[in-house]
């Protein structure tokens, strides 16, 4: 069933959504590849390549269907990478049951970690030659689907994940991946890259190529209703936050504004329906579905510059993602709201998600989204400072450069340098009222 929060005309196109490829969604190039304005400004909002590549089955019950969509995409043989929360909580069971009633044999990958890193990958990768799999499904969080993916990268091109860092480095066709969600956050089943951490440095690797995109995503809401709820609020910050900023950067296209506005809006409904009733199963099928339009958004607009703020703060102070990106996303909603195009676009996505009303000025709708996130961070119980999260004395001049090298700064509407970052950090630093 499609939820009635989507609007008639949309229904179809989203049963059946596919995503294109796209530059890194979150981190720095490559080693030895600087970011380029030009580059950032190559595209207009008015030309853009959507290619569509993954299929979204969306409903209650859906991961039922888990066993004959791999079977459609040839798999007999299918490695299952999972993490030891998602095992517990059955999951993983269920999934395997599905699969093996479609009569294809199941081997298990349970070994992933948050921020999985080359390690991780190396030994999903033993695994899967060990099996001599055709397949794979991922099957949790972001973490999951970015092992999974950097497995089939390494599986089948060979070498080692440093290989793979930048865009478009496969150069084997890949197996087929099914994509199976568990939290309404990082909208990985709807992006392209896997985000491997180097070992040795922690270094994040942005490693993306068409080739990995997953076939199939299967969105089913019945599988958030175990994730903990520190857990389900900071993915929702980031699943708000991928809406927010993809929809005004200067990558932007009128078919990227669409899915961060109709994902704004099914994250605001949905995340205010699960604070009011954790068990509201149509809410979490609204924040599910949510999460992966943003996440389709990102692959045809890019990130901004909360995203760029946050990488330092969790390479630096231990940050988790979620946290960081909601403490900076409100100074940065504030800052992007004096340029004028920004402001009409973030007033677009107030009217949409009904937190402002018509007749409101686009700067009172601009106060609303970025109060909207205060409120969020607040009612959940996460962190509204950099002071609340922890972060004492930090060394703001660092931290601003970094920030400013950060490749998604360049996507920002506003154009932000160092000196603008250290004044958002410090903005950031004291408790908000």
């Amino acid at each position: 069933p499609v939820p009635e929060t989507i609007h008639p005309d949309r229904r179809g196109m989203i049963l059946e959504l596919h995503r294109p490829m796209a530059s890194c969604p979150c981190h720095t190039p490559p080693a030895g590849r600087p970011r380029s304005k030009e580059t950032v400004n190559a595209t207009s909002p008015e030309i853009f390549d959507f290619q569509p590549r993954t299929r979204i089955v969306f409903g209650p019950g859906s991961l039922a269907r888990l066993g004959g969509l791999v079977r459609e995409q040839g798999g007999r043989r299918t490695l299952l990478v999972t993490d030891p929360g998602i095992v517990r909580a059955g999951h993983a069971g269920r999934a395997r049951e599905s699969l093996e009633a479609a009569g294809i044999e199941v081997f298990a990958f349970d070994g992933v970690v948050e921020n999985p890193t080359t390690s991780i990958v190396d030994q999903c990768v033993l695994a899967a030659r060990e099996c001599e799999i055709d397949s794979i499904v991922g099957l949790g969080g972001g973490s999951s689907m970015d092992t999974a993916k950097g497995c089939n990268f390494v599986l089948t091109g060979g070498g080692r994940m440093e290989d793979y860092w930048g865009v478009g480095k496969a150069a084997r066709p890949m197996l087929p991946l099914i994509a199976v969600p568990t939290t309404a956050g990082t909208g990985s089943e709807c992006q392209s890259f896997a985000l491997i951490s180097q070992e040795e440095t922690r270094v994040k690797m942005a490693c993306g190529d068409p080739k990995a995109a997953a076939r199939v995503a299967i969105l089913d809401p019945v599988l958030t209703l175990t994730q903990p709820p520190a857990v389900a609020a900071s993915t929702g910050i980031d699943a708000l936050s991928h809406a927010i900023e993809s929809a005004v950067t200067r990558k932007r296209t009128p078919l990227s504004q669409m899915f961060s506005r109709e994902a704004f809006r099914l994250c605001v409904q949905g995340l205010d329906g699960i604070f009011l009733d954790p068990r509201d199963l149509q809410a979490r099928g609204r924040a599910l579905l949510g999460a992966a339009l943003a996440g389709t958004a990102i692959e045809n607009s890019m990130l901004g510059a909360a995203h760029a703020a946050a990488n330092p703060l969790t390479a630096h102070h231990g940050s988790v993602h979620g946290q960081a990106v909601g403490v900076m996303l409100p100074v940065v909603i504030r800052f992007n709201g004096e340029d004028g195009d920004a402001r009409a676009i973030y007033r677009d996505l107030a009217l949409a998600a009904g937190l402002a009303a018509g007749a409101e000025k686009p700067a009172v709708a601009v106060e609303a989204i970025a109060s909207y996130v205060e409120t969020h961070l607040e009612r959940t119980g996460l962190p509204l400072s950099l002071a609340a999260m922890g972060v004492r004395d930090p060394d703001l001049e660092q931290l601003a450069e970094e920030a400013a090298s950060q490749w998604t700064a360049g996507f920002n509407p506003r154009e932000v340098s160092a000196r603008d970052f250290a004044g958002m950090y410090r903005a950031a630093l004291g408790e908000r009222s």
